[in-house]
Order: C-alpha cells, then sequence, then structure tokens
C-alpha cells in the first residue's frame, strides 16, 4: 500500500506491507517551499508534480527495487483553492489555507449560512473571488483541494473524502455529503456559472471505491513506466484526516494534535457545540463523524528558523552537528527552564492568524527587563510559543464541557522523546500520547486508508483498534502540575502581548 502526502514543506511517500499496514517497507521524501507572490501564499502545478516524482523516486531507491503496490492513497494539506475551468486548465495560482484574504467573504458566509466559515476553507475563497469581481470565477468548471487535485489527475476522478470536503464547504453528519440546505443559501447569492454542488467534488467516506490509475496517471508518478495502471485507490483526504488515522483517533471523546509548518488540534465529538465559535472549524472523521478543529496557521517553522541559527553557530565555530543533533540538544535544554519560560515570550507569527486577531505575521521574541534570558528558558518559550496559539482556541472546548479520553501527537517535533509532549501534556493540562509511527504522520495514515479501501461496511475506528493500533506501542505523559500553572502564566503573558503583535503587523 502506497500514501503519499503533500505536506507544506515535505513531500513524502511511505510503502506498508499489505498484510500488516504497520510494517513500512520503505520512505521517500522530497522538500519543497510555498512562495509568497502577489501577496498571497501558493505552489506551483510544476513542483507538485515534480516533487511527487522525486519523493517517489527516492522511496523506489529506499526499497532497492519497483515495489508491488496494491492500493494508493493521496493526503494533502486541507482547504485553500484550486479552481479549473472546462479544459482542466488552472484559472488562478493555487491559493493556499495560509492565506488571510477572505474576511468579508468569511464573515458574510458565517451569517448566512449559520456556522463558523474559516478564512481558509475553499468556499471562502470562492466567494471572496466573486466579492472581488475577478474574471475567471465566470469560467469555474470545478473546484477542489490539493488532494482532490493530484487524486483527479491520477485517476480521472473528482472525488474527495468527507474530512477533507467538509473543510471545502459544511458537510451533513447524517447524509454523508454537502448540506443541501446551506447549498441553496449560498445559490443564492450567484456570481457562479451554476450551483456550487456542480463544482465540488463528489464526496466520499472512507473504504469506498474512488477510482484507479490510469496511464496517465502512473506516467505522472513514475516517468519510468515501471508503475502499473489499474491500481486502485481510496477517497483522497487532508493532512487532518489522515493525522487522526495515523494516531488511532476517529472516535468520540478522542483527539490529536498534528504539528508542522501549521499546527491543529481535531477533537472527536459526542454532541453538538452549543453555540458558534470563529475559533473553531467544524469538520469531519474520514468516516464523518463531526470534529471540532482548532486550526492555527502558524506551527513549528519560527521553532525550526531558531535551531538553524544555533546549527549555523556551531558549524561557524568549527563544531559542526547534524540538524537532529542540534534539535535534540536544543529541546533537551528546555527541560532545564523555568516552567513560566523565565519570562520570556515567542511568537511564531509567519503568517497572519485569525484565532490571535492578525491578519498578517511578524514572529517576535519578547522580554522585558527583568525576564530570565537563559537558553534553557529561550527554548521553552520557543516549543510553548508553538502551542501559544492552539492553548487559545482549546481553552474555548474546555468551556463548552468537551471532556477527552486521550489526546495523541504526531509530527517531527516529537521525535525527541518526553518534550514537545510533557510541554503540549502541560498546555492542554491532558494526558498527550505520542505512538512509534509519530514522525511519518499522514502519509502513513493515508496509506493506512489505502489498505481500509473495500472494508466500508466496517467501522473505521473497530479496524483502526483491532488491526493497526492493537498491542502497539506508545508512550504517554500526564501533564505535570508545575508545567500546567507555569504554562498558564505563559498564556496570561501571550494573550496580553498579542497586542505587541498587533502593533508590528502595522509598524513592520
Amino acid at each position: 500500500m502506497l500514501g503519499i502526502e503533500l505536506g507544506s514543506t515535505r513531500i513524502k511517500a511511505c510503502l506498508v506491507d499489505a498484510d500488516d499496514p504497520t510494517n513500512v517497507l520503505a520512505v521517500g521524501s522530497h522538500e519543497w517551499e510555498n512562495r509568497f507572490e502577489d501577496r498571497l501564499w501558493t505552489y506551483s502545478l510544476e513542483d507538485v508534480w515534480s516533487g511527487l516524482q522525486a519523493a517517489y523516486r527516492d522511496l523506489v531507491a529506499a526499497l532497492g527495487e519497483d515495489p508491488d503496490i496494491r492500493a494508493v492513497g493521496v493526503s494533502a494539506m486541507m482547504h485553500g483553492y484550486l479552481a479549473f475551468d472546462a479544459d482542466g486548465e488552472l484559472l488562478v495560482p493555487f491559493r493556499t489555507w495560509r492565506n488571510t484574504n477572505t474576511a468579508a467573504a468569511a464573515g458574510e458566509l458565517s451569517d448566512l449560512l449559520g456556522t463558523n466559515i474559516p478564512l481558509r476553507w475553499s468556499v471562502a475563497h470562492v466567494r471572496q473571488a466573486v466579492l472581488d469581481d475577478e474574471p475567471h470565477t465566470g469560467r469555474i468548471d470545478f473546484l477542489t483541494t490539493l488532494a482532490g487535485y493530484v487524486h483527479w489527475r491520477l485517476t480521472g476522478e473528482r472525488v474527495l473524502g468527507i474530512g477533507d470536503a467538509s473543510g471545502m464547504f459544511p458537510v451533513d453528519s447524517l447524509t454523508r455529503d454537502y448540506d443541501d440546505e446551506l447549498l441553496a443559501r449560498f445559490d443564492t447569492l450567484g456570481g457562479l456559472p451554476s450551483g456550487l454542488r456542480e463544482l465540488l467534488p463528489r464526496v466520499l467516506v472512507a473504504g469506498e471505491p474512488a477510482g484507479a490509475l490510469t496511464m496517465e496517471g502512473a506516467a505522472l508518478l513514475d516517468p519510468t513506466g515501471a508503475l502499473s495502471s489499474g491500481i486502485p485507490l481510496c477517497p483522497p483526504e487532508g493532512d487532518a484526516g489522515t493525522g487522526m488515522v495515523a494516531t488511532g483517533a476517529v472516535a468520540p471523546r478522542t483527539g490529536n494534535v498534528s504539528a508542522g509548518t501549521s499546527i491543529f488540534a481535531m477533537v472527536v465529538l459526542e454532541k453538538p457545540l452549543a453555540r458558534v465559535h470563529e475559533e473553531l472549524d467544524l469538520v469531519t472523521t474520514p468516516a464523518g463523524d463531526a470534529v471540532a478543529m482548532v486550526h492555527c496557521n502558524n506551527g513549528a517553522s519560527e521553532l525550526s528558523a531558531w535551531v538553524g541559527l544555533f546549527e549555523r553557530f556551531a558549524a561557524a565555530s568549527g563544531s559542526a552537528v547534524s540538524a537532529d543533533e542540534v534539535f535534540d540538544t536544543l529541546f533537551r535544554e528546555a527541560l532545564e527552564g523555568e516552567a513560566d519560560a523565565g519570562g520570556l515570550l515567542a511568537y511564531n507569527h509567519l503568517a497572519g492568524e485569525p484565532i490571535a486577531g492578525l491578519t498578517e505575521g511578524r514572529p517576535l521574541f519578547v522580554r522585558t527587563p527583568d525576564s530570565r534570558m537563559t537558553l534553557a528558558n529561550v527554548m521553552r518559550a520557543q516549543l510553548y510559543g508553538v502551542f501559544g496559539t492552539l492553548a487559545l482556541g482549546m481553552r474555548i472546548l474546555d468551556d463548552e464541557g468537551v471532556t477527552l479520553d486521550r489526546m495523541h501527537a504526531h509530527g517531527g517535533m516529537f521525535r525527541t522523546a518526553g518534550v514537545a509532549q510533557r510541554f503540549l501534556a502541560g498546555a492542554l493540562d491532558a494526558p498527550v500520547s505520542v505512538g512509534a509511527t509519530a514522525s511519518e504522520g499522514g502519509a502513513w495514515g493515508i496509506a493506512v486508508l489505502a489498505a481500509f479501501l473495500g472494508d466500508a461496511e466496517t467501522d473505521l475506528s473497530t479496524y483502526l483498534e483491532r488491526r493497526i493500533f492493537a498491542g502497539s506501542a506508545a508512550s504517554t505523559v500526564d501533564p505535570d502540575p508545575a508545567d500546567v500553572a507555569g504554562f498558564a502564566t505563559y498564556l496570561d503573558r501571550y494573550r496580553a502581548g498579542l497586542a505587541v503583535e498587533a502593533a508590528a503587523v502595522t509598524a513592520l
């Protein structure tokens, strides 16, 4: 089974044993980066395909032979805007989840639909394009996400997994499809060449067939010609859904945190929330169950920049060490820091952050004259900073009375055992588990969904519990009361210091 995920900084291919998806046979990857062009965050479609080919080529080299692939799954960053005309031509450059230019549309739609429509959702992007009188809107024939686009080119099928689809337009948890009543309300606005449903991909749930690799699709992924057509594909999903699968958190009262360029928490709900919150997305698991999502545009990128600074210092001093060693050293140093990070503050806002009320980002490191600026406190502040905006959103779920039996975490920053995991437990005041697949993340998660293909009559939660995570090794860290209290103090300062962030956006 082959899982492919297009993350914000890395395209990853993960091959697992068809009979035992917990057995990872080979991994390939390719690094890429978004671009800020015409004041919009984007990736070129040329980079999509060259990156996918590079990641697949790297996987084949790691395996040492051409793989025998039984099924394929595609995952990618959720939300955003990819609009195509009737000839399949891209109408405007890909607009990613990171853009915050859709405030007018998101506000209008939230009022009209009676549910929170975040700035990054596809429906907010298309409505904003109409409001801005962009000429391409009259030619739109198909709207999709990055995962939906790649799947379409590989199979010819205009479909999308329900988890990713729920970030394009609200879905009905009963029908497992776009909400018809809300579609009708949206269509009263006009401005598009047809009703919105006709432009959106068809919704599928985990386990349903989603087409097969065409000859053209196989050549796109593997130009050598060694990859055969006819391989079935599972529904394409967003990185939030594959993160839930990768951590086994798809049942009510479970949740997960995914940390990368962005950071977000997914909490599977037992019942609807009492009211609408602009800080929370209502999306679904890949099986269609309701989820509250706390999505932050900014994750570990600023932390990585600081680690890179120390990596360069080590090299300049004649003591060069690898990036992984620098991460490990600095993370462990953070354990020696004071519980409140010594009065230091770190804002990781490279891009706008709706939860924090910021339309643009200005990464800042802030201290007062009486702050204790030690290396340990600096690194603890940077790690706390990754979780700062996330904690603001999670406090809202606490106020709603949402409870969790377990919270799982995955992403590269959790590879250093017991550091980011411990601080996250303190930030959430909840036990946090990290499994052996934490660093493989969504690429492994979508490979598992590919293995689940054809098993639609089995409950996804049961499948994961019995076939994937039964007896699996995971470390769980309970919150340290000192960390809980220290982070709460940090978060109070963090919230107050957002005024400094806002001033920086205005002044710089």
